[in-house]
């Protein structure tokens, strides 16, 4: 049975979650800034726990330009990588002690992982709402006004917000339907990478995250049903199962159980944030270039 520190900072976890994503615009940036800073700290702890000096304070704060710049112009965000990593880099060249190739790499990672993939949830959420650049970073998704609950359906949402909640739902599908069911009935070990995943777990989980998207798509009516939901539900729980193993992987390799200790009963940011790296990207591209193929 969960602890009960585990299940009242799971509730809190889910309800700061769901407020961040309703309300949008700087609630959305700046708490995903937060998320995004606290869990690139633990990722460098991880680095350091195996004797590498990354660029840390460097990555941290280009990361933060990063996700601002996905609020504000989404556009410009890959050619920011491109100059964040360089800046890396530069900072790295000019150090008193002389650099090796580990540091460079576990920096760009850091960037890469801890910055740019995470980015495209904001571009999401955010990049994608039918505002002015400025106005992108300040919307609401809902007008609070005394009619808003006669609205308030799932088409009636929002891009950003449709395309965030459905993500997320598939996401939390496939980690429910992984845990349950690799407890229940989880017998063949799915990698030595982490001996308590099963095979039997991850594929209920990525059925689970198929059932949501579908769900979905039929509700959104997107054309070609239910392939779209079918196609995006699959890319999300792959990803997902492909980000906890690969979070996992360096807890392995750095000797640790937990990337932190910051959320009770759960361990860290990364340790939660995990299955959600991976998929923003692809969740953005289906629906920015996938999508609009299908009305054509």
């Amino acid at each position: 049975m969960p602890s009960l520190s585990r299940i009242i900072s799971g509730i809190i976890a889910i309800i700061l979650a769901l407020g961040m994503l309703i309300f949008g615009g700087w609630y959305f940036t700046l708490g995903f800034s937060v998320i995004v800073y606290l869990g690139q700290l633990e990722y460098f702890q991880l680095v350091r726990a195996k004797g590498i000096q990354p660029a840390g304070k460097t990555t941290l704060v280009v990361s933060q330009a990063l996700l601002l710049t996905a609020a504000f112009s989404p556009n410009l965000v890959d050619a920011m990588f491109a100059l964040a990593g360089t800046l890396i880099c530069f900072y790295l060249l000019f150090q008193p002690k002389l650099s090796t190739i580990a540091d460079i790499s576990s920096s760009i990672l850091g960037l890469f992982y801890g910055g740019y993939l995470p980015s495209y949830w904001v571009r999401l959420r955010v990049g994608l709402e039918p505002h002015t650049l400025l106005e992108k970073a300040f919307a609401s998704p809902i007008d609070f006004n005394e009619h808003w609950l006669e609205n308030l359906s799932f088409a009636n949402l929002s891009p950003g917000l449709t395309a965030t909640l459905l993500a997320f739902g598939c996401i939390w599908a496939a980690d429910i339907g992984a845990y349950i069911f690799g407890k229940c009935f989880g017998r063949t070990r799915l990698s030595d990478i982490s001996p308590k995943k099963t095979v039997e777990g991850a594929i209920f989980g990525v059925l689970g995250s198929i059932v949501v998207a579908i769900l979905g798509s039929w509700s959104l009516q997107w054309p070609g049903f239910p392939w779209p939901g079918l196609i995006l539900g699959l890319l999300i729980g792959i990803a997902s199962l492909l980000g906890d193993l690969t979070e996992s992987l360096m807890k392995r390799d750095a000797g640790v159980k937990d990337s932190g200790q910051l959320i009770p009963g759960h361990g860290g940011i990364l340790d939660r944030a995990d299955s959600y790296v991976f998929t923003a990207p692809l969740v953005y591209y289906f629906i920015t270039l996938f999508l609009p193929l299908l009305s054509t």
